[in-house]
């Protein structure tokens, strides 16, 4: 199993950006699919993006055109690039890989990374 750990996250003012990564701990992930996403405070968790392990893309329509998922195999990390941050896109979030098949995470959450952005 990929033992994953996010980084990144901070307390930004609205329009700001921010760029999280998604580290392997001990293991490489460049066969695997990864997916970041996001619990906001009294809601459940959601999908934002993901990448496959051949580099391809997609994203939630609530953060398409703001936020870029890309991969370095090399580093054995993930990042998203949060650009144009609202005060709705406050929240913890976690990345983990997902299933080649069915797409659903594996659902050992980490400890996330916090993303706090104030008017």
């Amino acid at each position: 199993q990929v033992q994953l750990v996010e980084s990144g996250g901070d307390s930004v003012e609205a329009g700001g950006s921010l760029k999280l990564s998604c580290a392997a701990s001990g293991v490489t992930f460049s066969s695997r699919n990864i997916g970041w996403y996001r619990r906001a405070p009294g809601k459940e968790r959601d999908w934002v993006a993901k990448i496959t392990m051949s580099g391809l893309t997609s994203y939630a329509d609530s953060v398409r055109g703001r936020f870029t998922i890309s991969r370095d195999n090399a580093k054995n990390t993930v990042y998203l690039e949060m650009n144009g941050l609202k005060p709705e896109d406050t929240a913890a979030y976690y990345c983990d890989e997902l299933n080649r098949c069915t797409g659903t995470p594996s659902g050992s959450w980490g400890q996330g990374t916090q993303g706090t952005v104030y008017s």
